[in-house]
C-alpha cells in the first residue's frame, strides 16, 4: 500500500527524494596493535579522511558508520576515497566498506540517483 506524504513529511522523515545515504565501516587490525597506536589512527582517520570530506563517524575502533556531516547523502566518490584511504594505511590487516545504504531505514532499498 502506498504512503501519500506531504513533501513537508518527506523532507522531516528523509524518505522518497530526502533519502539519506551512508556506508559501514569495519576494521581488523594487524597483530600486535596495542591501544595508543590504534588511538593515534582512529585520530588520524578522523582529521585525514572523515572531516576532509564533510563526513561524520559513530561508532567504535573496530566498527561503525559514515554519513555526511550535514543534510544529504554520502557520495560514491566519498565512498571510494575512504576506501582508498584506509587501504594505505599500515596498522591495518583488513577494512571492510559496506555499500552505500540509507542511514534512516537500512532495509529499505537506496533510490536511483534523480529520484
Amino acid at each position: 500500500m502506498a504512503t501519500q506524504r506531504s513533501r513537508r513529511l518527506r523532507k522531516k522523515l528523509c524518505v522518497d527524494e530526502f533519502q539519506e545515504l551512508g556506508f559501514e565501516l569495519s576494521f581488523n587490525y594487524k597483530q600486535g596493535q596495542n591501544e595508543e597506536t590504534i588511538g593515534a589512527f582512529m585520530q588520524r582517520f578522523a582529521a585525514d579522511a572523515v572531516e576532509p570530506n564533510d563526513l561524520v563517524y559513530s561508532g567504535c575502533d573496530e566498527y561503525g558508520f559514515i554519513c555526511l556531516a550535514r543534510r544529504g547523502s554520502v557520495t560514491a566518490q566519498q565512498r571510494e576515497w575512504v576506501e582508498g584511504w584506509l587501504k594505505q594505511q599500515p596498522e591495518l590487516a583488513q577494512a571492510t566498506v559496506g555499500p552505500l545504504v540509507d542511514a534512516w531505514y537500512p532495509d529499505q532499498p537506496v533510490n536511483p540517483p534523480g529520484q
